[in-house]
Order: structure tokens, then sequence, then C-alpha cells
């Protein structure tokens, strides 16, 4: 069998099995090198030398742990949380908390589209927004599930559908490389094109919103150690909002999360709120916040150079290619599904897109499917697996958040609601677009 086959089965099976994340990802790679056909020196060997090419990544997202600590401590999370509390309703007044859930969940899923495309700070948020908001969450007895469903919803629809922030950066990456495979498109046609895959994802919102997490589920009033209560003044909130302006500034002039997280936690020290002798601890528990992510991020990114050094990538797509012959139907479904596996081995819808576009479009011409088709294959096709991934940052940001007090499961309560939730129905509303458009 193909060695990505088997190592993303291995990988999601021991994943399941609540086996760390981090080890999972490493006993997957070894699984697939083996598989692979390369010695097992031969993967150690890749494994490690793939890990430096997140070290970028994981320095970012421990830098903005700290920023999330610093801007605690201007007391802006602890103003949200007493303006939160302030929409609740006494207890026993149902609707008035039902209000409270509704505009919670809708403030929330705004943040993460702004993340996207307004304000393009990808997962950057989440740990200054969510750990404050959890005593809220527990009031309300908001399901966290629906919470982690709502950000990954808001972290992945727009790049697929918007083509600004960074669904520019993907709807580029997508015209160039279906142009260097034979088929040049308007870019304009994207979102059109990409439409009805979205309106799969909108479904899978409206699902988890409405069906599966409506229920009341109880947790724990337990302190967030690193988001402990921070008397807020004027003063410390405008500093607070200079340094989330200085961050996005400096992330966008130097291309850099780590140059932007610097920035913010720059001014949050030039203010005051935190003194010389506390920095040091306090930054280190909010690196310790994110530590999480960033070691997934490492071991994904040798899993993805041991999958790539093995060739059996290109062969999956090759496989797909000649089994499909001239069925439309079964074609369409077998791109998608291939998409949905390679996404999962390498972690990154934008990194899939060039490995499946030199086959993928000209099995589309082949078979007879338009251009506008063909975005909509290609685009869900790249799309799929970075919800309900273990090792995507679209569903690791959501579970530093939620599980800031160790009531989050990554794997149970992240990863398995947004899978179900976002790629089946990525799936069929894909296959769909393909057929008719």
């Amino acid at each position: 069998m193909n060695a990505v086959v088997i190592a993303v089965l291995a990988m999601l099976i021991l994943s399941l099995l609540r086996v760390n994340v981090v080890l999972a990802l490493i006993a997957g790679a070894l699984i697939g090198g083996l598989t692979g056909g390369l010695s097992i020196e031969k993967t150690i060997e890749v494994f490690s030398g793939g890990l430096g090419g997140s070290a970028e990544v994981a320095l970012s997202y421990a830098l903005l742990g700290g920023f999330a600590v610093a801007i605690s401590k201007t007391g802006l999370p602890n103003l949200i949380v007493d303006w939160m509390i302030g929409m609740i309703g006494k207890k026993g007044e149902s609707k008035a908390k039902t209000y409270s859930k509704a505009i919670i969940v809708i403030l929330i899923l705004m943040m993460a589209i702004f993340s996207q495309n307004l304000i393009p700070i990808h997962i950057a948020f989440i740990p200054i927004l969510i750990p404050p908001l959890l005593i809220v969450f527990n009031e309300l007895k908001i399901d966290r599930r629906l919470i982690a469903s709502v950000l990954t919803f808001g972290l992945t629809a727009p790049y697929i559908l918007l083509p600004v922030g960074f669904g520019g950066i993907f709807h580029d990456i997508l015209a160039t490389n279906m142009a260097q495979s034979g088929m040049n498109i308007d870019k304009a046609d994207i979102p059109t094109a990409m439409l009805l895959p979205t309106a799969g994802l909108v479904v899978g919102l409206l699902v988890a919103i409405f069906v599966s997490y409506r229920k009341p589920r109880i947790y724990e009033d337990r302190q967030v150690v690193e988001m402990e209560r921070n008397e807020y003044s004027k003063t410390g909130i405008i500093f607070s909002f200079v340094a989330i302006i200085a961050a996005l500034a400096a992330q966008l002039f130097f291309d850099s999360m780590i140059m932007g997280a610097l920035a913010g936690i720059i001014v949050v020290y030039a203010s005051g709120a935190i003194k010389w002798r506390e920095a040091d601890n306090l930054l280190t528990e909010g690196m310790k916040m994110m530590a999480f992510i960033g070691f997934v991020m490492l071991a994904a990114f040798g899993f993805a150079e041991v999958l790539k050094e093995t060739g059996d990538v290109e062969s999956l797509v090759t496989q797909a290619a000649d089994a499909i012959g001239n069925n439309k139907a079964m074609g369409a479904l077998l791109m998608l599904v291939v998409g949905l596996l390679v996404t999962m081995g390498i972690g990154s819808s934008f990194s899939t897109i060039p490995i499946i576009a030199t086959i993928f479009v000209p099995l589309s011409l082949q078979l007879g499917f338009s251009p506008m088709a063909t975005i909509a294959i290609v685009g869900t096709a790249a799309a799929l697996g970075d919800a309900g991934s273990p090792a995507s940052d679209s569903t690791l940001g959501p579970t530093a958040g939620l599980n800031a007090d160790a009531q989050h499961n990554h794997i149970w309560d992240t990863v398995v609601p947004t899978f179900v939730h976002y790629n089946i129905p990525l799936i069929i509303f894909g296959w769909i677009a393909a057929m008719v458009l």
C-alpha cells in the first residue's frame, strides 16, 4: 500500500487512542518511511532534517503566548470578560442566557474570520481572547466543542472563499499552479467556483451550533494561572490597543509573526503593566501555553519531509489518476479524497496545491471538467484536511485557548468534531460543485 496512506492512518489511529500527537506523528513518520522503502537511519535523518523548516513557526507561537500574557497584564481580557458577564442574565433567566450565548458565538466567529482577511493575525488572537472567557463559557454551560468548531470555521472558510489576506495567498497559489499545469484561469473566478464548497462548511457550522453541541455541558471553574485576574485602568487599556496595533503593523511590515509579537511585548513593557522583575516568569508562562503548538508543528514538518522523501505523495496522486479512467463522478470523488490524505499528511492546504495540481489539472481536462469545476476540485482537495487534522494550526490554535484550564482534549474535543462537521460536507459539496459547474 501507499506509504502516505499507511503513515496518515497510523498517525490518526494513534491520536484517536489518546497517544500524544507529537508521539503519533513521530511513529507515523517511522512507519511511513519504512513502508516507503527508506531505512530506519534514513527515515530518522530526513525527519530530523525536516524539523528545521518549522523553527520560525514554533518560535512565533511561543512569542505569541508571551504576548498574550503581556496583554493580560494590562487588564484588557478582564474588561472583555466583565462586559460579557454583564450580558449574562441572572440565574433562571434562560432567554437572556440564550441571547448571551448567541452574542458570544457571533463575536468569536467574527474575530476568527477577521483574523484571516481583515486583520491577518491568524491564530494570534486565540490565546489573548479565549482563556479569560472560559469562566463565561462555564457560567453559560457552553460546550467547548462548539467554540472549537466556530473557531476552526473562521480560520478556514475565509481563505478558501475570499481573495484577501491569507485568502489572497491561497488564491494566488491556486491560480499560479493551475496555469503551470496547463490551465490558465481568471483569479476572479475562484470565489465563484469555491462558493459551493464553502457552503458545505457553513452547513457543517450550522449543524454544530444547532444540533450537535446545543445542549449544556458542565465544566469546573478552574483558575487559569497564566491569565489570573488583573485590574484594568484607562491607561492600561489604551496601551493594550497600542500594543495590538504595533504587533499587527510590525507583522505586516516585516511579514513576520516573530517581529509582530516582539513589537507588542515591547509596547506593553513600555506601558509599565509588566514590572521588569516579573517579566521573565510571565513570558515563560505564556510561552508554555503555546509550546504544545510549537512542538506539534515541529513534528509535523518532520513527518511531511519523510512522506515527501518516499516519493509516495506523487505516487498516490498518480495512482488515483490511473484508477479513475473516464468516470467523471468517480474521478471527482477520488481527487477530493486524495487531497484529504495529502493535506493531513503535510499539514498545509497551501503546500498541497503544487503537489496535486500537477496531476489533477491535466486529469480534469482529460475527463472534460470545465475550468470552474477544476478550480472547485483542486481548491477543495487542497482545503480538505486543514480542519480536522491533529497537526493543523486550525485545530491546534483553538485547543491552545480552550484547554488553558486542562478541560479540553485536542483530539476528541477539537479534531474529531471539526473533521466530522467540515471535511464530510466539503467532500459532498465539492463533489457537487465539480459535477454542476
